[in-house]
């Protein structure tokens, strides 16, 4: 942000502001546009995107936007808007991509298959992509990586939530010569078994949807995060689901729970803990070689080693998504991509035991929960992929807690998802 705050005042004193487009309009989307209105210099919301137009109308008029182009009719009736300083509010997601002068989207619908179609047309349109969506980066992220170079755009995965402020913290680390060998995550609350009944009134008080705080309370969200955090970093988990292990402390008095000879094996690890401080963040920990850092990262009251605990102690969501645009569009330093390939999966397991003619529902819906599994792994047991859980029918009976595979369900073929994820296993063997 040191650099990023003087680069936007410049765009706004040139009066040359970045025109951003927020698609979805749900709580973050809302905190996005807010943000951008209100507190960012040199950026602009031009158009938005929301199946109901009525909830970005309320984000509009929250930030103090009155002077919009409702649901125009027309290509030629929203450019005219737009071209005239009138942000576009639309129902109409080819109509706003249609639109010039965006020059780049944020994703920010929590979809999978939406969110895809939705990447890979503005990369046909020419526009870059700032992604608030750790599904689809899990699924996706190597996929959208390699098209969005083809294509002549950008990409990247959005700062404020956990995989973002994971990788900065990875860069400072790495940056100071330390060998990082743990990226980990804080969570509260690990349930695999709540579901959209449990968590309704949660969700109602934080104008979330059930399926939303079911995702975050059942460890779906965590470990498409931290596959993310591993396909960024090449690091991969110590075991299916990750260790998780459950801590009454600081993340800095924890570091005895790892052995520091089985994360280098493993080439580091991704991993979650329940219930330190300070929740909720994210920590790395790294060793080092060099006596002389270790020598003065004992000054610094960092410790004898050889672990040394590195921390943020937050992630602010939508609060970082300026910097982290400008990072991408004026410098071309995306926050998180996949390095090369996927490196950890999320695979769709049974929350309750199902029976065959199920239809599997959603993401934080009532049958399933995502558990992170080494890619190589996954692919060799032929595991579902979260992603392709929503509308799959099991074939036959499946308890509690088992992890369903391709031979388990009937999924659609011809969806753009699977698609997808069997072209991405093509380039990535």
């Amino acid at each position: 942000m040191i650099i990023v705050d003087n680069q936007l005042q410049k765009r706004e004193h040139a009066s040359d502001p970045i025109n951003v487009a927020v698609i979805g309009t749900g709580a973050m989307g809302y905190g996005i546009i807010n943000q951008i209105t209100r507190y960012t210099p040199g950026m602009k919301v031009v158009a938005s995107f929301n199946r109901t137009v009525e909830k970005a109308v309320k984000a509009y008029e929250a930030s103090g936007i009155n002077n919009y182009a409702l649901s125009p009719g027309s290509i030629k009736a929203g450019q005219d808007a737009l071209d005239s300083g009138k942000p576009v509010i639309t129902d109409d997601i080819d109509l706003l991509l249609e639109l010039k002068g965006i020059d780049i989207i944020v994703e920010a619908t929590g979809t999978i298959e939406f969110a895809l179609h939705t990447i890979l047309k503005a990369y046909d349109m020419g526009i870059s992509v700032m992604s608030f969506n750790a599904e689809l980066d899990s699924t996706f992220g190597p996929f959208l990586k390699i098209k969005a170079e083809e294509k002549g755009v950008r990409y990247s995965l959005s700062d404020g939530d956990q995989p973002g402020v994971t990788m900065n913290l990875y860069r400072y680390v790495k940056g100071m010569g330390f060998e990082p060998l743990l990226c980990g995550n804080i969570k509260g609350l690990q349930d695999h078994y709540r579901n959209p009944d449990t968590q309704k009134g949660f969700a109602a008080q934080w104008d979330m949807t059930p399926q939303m705080v079911t995702s975050f309370a059942d460890g779906t969200k965590i470990s498409f995060e931290q596959s993310c955090v591993a396909n960024a970093t090449g690091m991969r988990v110590a075991r299916r689901g990750m260790l998780g292990y459950n801590f009454d402390g600081h993340v800095d008095d924890m570091k005895h729970l790892y052995d520091i000879e089985m994360l280098r094996e493993a080439g580091g690890i991704v991993d979650y803990v329940v219930g330190p401080k300070p929740a909720p963040g994210v920590f790395i920990y790294a060793t080092t070689d060099d006596p002389n850092s270790a020598k003065f990262l004992k000054y610094g009251k960092l410790g004898d080693g050889p672990l040394y605990s590195f921390y943020v102690p937050f992630h602010l969501l939508f609060f970082d998504i300026a910097s982290s645009i400008c990072r991408l569009v004026d410098f071309n330093d995306p926050v998180i991509v996949a390095r090369n390939g996927l490196v950890v999966d999320v695979v769709a397991t049974a929350k309750v035991d199902l029976e065959p003619g199920d239809i599997i529902d959603g993401l934080g819906g009532f049958k399933t929960y995502g558990v992170c599994e080494n890619h190589d792994e996954a692919s060799k047991e032929r595991l579902l992929p979260m992603a392709l859980a929503l509308g799959a029918r099991i074939k036959r009976k499946i308890t509690r807690d088992e992890v369903l595979t391709y031979d388990h369900v009937e999924v659609d073929e011809n969806s753009i998802v699977s698609k997808l994820i069997k072209k991405q296993n093509e380039m990535f063997p």
